[in-house]
């Protein structure tokens, strides 16, 4: 899945770390030093051992230089860059391999999910869930976001484990569900859901979410859509069964069109004007097959991606405090 870039084999053990909460980062510089202090302070008034795992995803501006500046201060700080940019699902991935924490708390850099919701998902977990996701409160998106996300649900839908909002990156997960996710090797993973698949003992809590105000969302409207794809051929061959449904739908008609039209050239002779309606069908026809082939093409896109064998994400350094 990834490879280690770096002389450790495996993180050091000291001491037992109660929460660890991953946060991918790609071009947060503004964020970041509003993000760490409140951050801190809520992991601060837990009471028990913490670290966070910031997971630098090839970002081009200052935000390496930003993490490096707070994990100076911050023994508890783990800087992880990465060879490349691996998307944000490799970036949490790297942060779970690295992560020691008995639960992995997953959050995003934009602020947008405050960090003061975590004892929320915490408090849950400890009701006895190995898995709680949040539910984004009176989104602050703007509306074609919020559009594109009703799509992905809906998608999302004829397959997989069912959720109100696996759009929200404010996520926990038990240790046991960590180490179940990192053991598997398919290539096009979508984490939520995944992780749901690996126990019956999944919750849902209502957290805050608040503007942007650092930067600009990477997830467009065909993002999201690719995301929506991503988990409906991820966990479920329904759209090939659509396809051939429809296939055999669509032959049944054009062969008893086909018929009619013959039977009505024998009684009542050729005509021509219905020319435009036959080419009509015969649009809605080759449409239909385009998208067959597409949805087709998705699932080779996936064997494809999957024979090469290729790591999803690549871990240049692991920079941590010397215990």
């Amino acid at each position: 899945m990834g490879l280690r870039a770096t002389s450790e084999s495996k993180p050091p053990l000291s001491r037992s770390i109660a929460v660890s909460v991953v946060v991918p980062v790609f071009n947060e510089e503004a964020s970041l030093r509003e993000l760490h202090g409140r951050l801190r302070a809520v992991l601060d008034g837990l009471g028990d051992a913490s670290e966070v795992v910031y997971v630098d995803d090839g970002s081009t501006d200052g935000s390496r230089e930003v993490l490096e500046e707070l994990g100076r201060g911050d023994p508890a700080l783990i800087l992880v860059e990465l060879a490349h940019n691996a998307g944000q699902h490799g970036a949490v991935l790297a942060g779970f391999q690295v992560s020691r924490g008995k639960v992995v708390v997953t959050l995003d850099a934009d602020l947008q999910n405050p960090p003061e919701e975590i004892p929320k998902l915490l408090a849950k977990i400890a009701e006895g869930y190995d898995v709680v996701g949040g539910v984004r409160k009176r989104r602050k998106d703007s509306w074609p976001r919020r559009v594109a996300s009703r799509m992905v649900r809906a998608l999302s839908a004829g397959g997989g484990p069912a959720a109100s909002d696996y759009g929200c990156m404010l996520r926990a997960y038990r240790r046991e569900v960590v180490q179940r996710v990192l053991r598997w090797r398919e290539h096009s993973l979508f984490i939520p859901a995944l992780a749901a698949r690996f126990t019956k003992r999944v919750a849902e809590v209502t957290v805050a979410h608040q503007e942007r105000q650092f930067g600009r969302s990477r997830y467009g409207v065909f993002r999201l859509m690719r995301l929506g794809f991503d988990f409906l051929t991820g966990f479920t061959v329904l759209p090939v069964q659509f396809v051939t449904l429809f296939g055999i739908f669509t032959a049944g008609a054009g062969l008893s069109f086909a018929l009619f039209l013959f039977l009505r050239r024998l009684f009542v002779g050729p005509e021509v004007e219905g020319v435009f309606t036959l080419f009509a069908i015969l649009f809605l026809f080759i449409g239909a097959l385009f998208v067959a082939i597409g949805v087709v093409g998705e699932y080779v896109a996936r064997i494809y991606n999957e024979v090469r064998r290729r790591p999803l994400y690549v871990i240049d350094s692991i920079r941590r405090h010397p215990e």
